[in-house]
């Protein structure tokens, strides 16, 4: 008869390999906060892009319209239209939501390719015959990684990172295939 193969939750680790699996559990959990503000960041970006540029847009067209026409009423009414372009077309080309928003998106997926290396690490490659030493040195190979994006990428807002955060908690870092086996390990407790 074959020997069974014991699974991970069998396997006694070391304490050392414990903590390597905990250091590297909080490096992927602040990877998926900055990951989600960067997506999060991204995307108002991109609608203050929308929201600027289509009224700009807008103002225009009833700017020339009504500088086209031979009332003097209207005149006020072109000064102050194209007033308000100049302005919104101003704020377009000093904030640059477009550029913003792509570094954002760039970084969120940096942040997110770095995160699914920091899970296979410690939910797959703890796990194997790799010593101590080499696991301590690929978790601070991920940490200065990590170091290094927070440093080189853009700063999020407040609003940015509080909308990321009630995302998380609401769920959206959760995949289908974690909720299945938490709630397959709840049926297996309660039986005796």
């Amino acid at each position: 008869m074959a020997k069974k193969q014991p699974t991970t939750t069998e396997k006694s680790i070391s304490k050392t390999k414990e903590e390597i699996i905990k250091e590297a559990k909080r490096i992927e959990e602040a990877l998926l906060f900055s990951s989600k503000g960067h997506f999060v960041s991204a995307k108002i970006w991109s609608n203050f892009h929308y929201f600027v540029g289509i009224p700009m847009v807008l103002i225009s067209a009833i700017a020339g319209a009504s500088a086209l026409a031979q009332f003097d009423p209207t005149h006020i009414y072109a000064g102050i239209a194209s007033i308000i372009v100049v302005a919104l077309s101003g704020l377009l080309t000093y904030l640059n939501p477009n550029e913003r928003a792509a570094k954002h998106l760039q970084v969120g997926n940096e942040y997110d390719s770095l995160m699914n290396k920091v899970r296979i690490f410690w939910s797959i490659d703890c796990w194997g015959s790799d010593s101590d030493q080499i696991l301590t040195k690929r978790l601070k190979d991920f940490s200065e990684q990590k170091d290094k994006l927070n440093k080189e990428c853009p700063i999020i807002s407040g609003i940015a990172y509080k909308f990321a955060k009630k995302g998380i908690e609401d769920g959206e870092g959760d995949y289908a295939v974690d909720k299945e086996s938490e709630a397959k390990a709840e049926r297996n407790q309660g039986k005796p």
